[in-house]
């Protein structure tokens, strides 16, 4: 009977890596379906209708960000930035409830939740950095502002490099994938 609680944890983590591995492509494909990623990155497999793209590259991200590193070190920088961005969101959920009272909101929670989920969002944000000081949360954070420098050309300015649509082409072919239906909001 001592196998049940590991063999438990072992499938409550490989059920929640499964769960984010989806969920961050998804966010992948329909970030890119925004135009605020590559195309191909916005296209599904045309005999399984799945975002193939999407997810092949999620999965390379996380291999590149596991090679040099430990995983340790990659659970807390990976933990210090998620929850960076849910208080930043929950931030901007209270923010929007003040400032537009009369916008139509299809689910409406009690104010309080976001309040909580802010306030453990800055402590999980912020504890790590005093408990164990680490240049590493700077590095974090300045790759995320990095970000930037993506966003202003290519999604603010549309900007688009040379040979971008050969590329998606020459990767429809090889991944079998095609556009979606779906237009973009912009």
């Amino acid at each position: 009977m001592a196998w049940i609680i590991p063999v438990s944890v072992a499938m409550s983590t490989f059920g929640a890596a499964n769960g984010t591995l989806f969920t961050s492509g998804r966010l992948t494909f329909v970030a890119a379906r925004e135009g605020h990623m590559v195309e191909i990155l916005s296209m599904v497999h045309v005999k399984h209708f799945t975002p193939f793209p999407a997810v092949a590259f999620t999965s390379l991200l996380a291999l590149f960000m596991i090679i040099p590193s430990n995983f340790d070190q990659l659970v807390n920088y990976f933990s210090f930035t998620a929850w960076l961005f849910y208080g930043l969101v929950m931030l901007a959920l209270i923010a929007l409830r003040f400032s537009k009272r009369d916008a139509k909101r299809p689910i409406k929670i009690p104010i309080v939740i976001p309040i909580i989920v802010l306030l453990a969002s800055v402590y999980l944000v912020i504890a790590p950095i005093i408990d164990e000081p680490a240049l590493e949360y700077l590095y974090a954070t300045m790759f995320i502002l990095a970000g930037l420098l993506f966003y202003v050309p290519f999604v603010h300015f549309k900007y688009s490099l040379p040979g971008m649509t050969q590329f998606t082409i020459f990767s429809q072919c090889i991944m079998q994938v095609a556009p979606t239906d779906h237009m973009p909001l912009g």
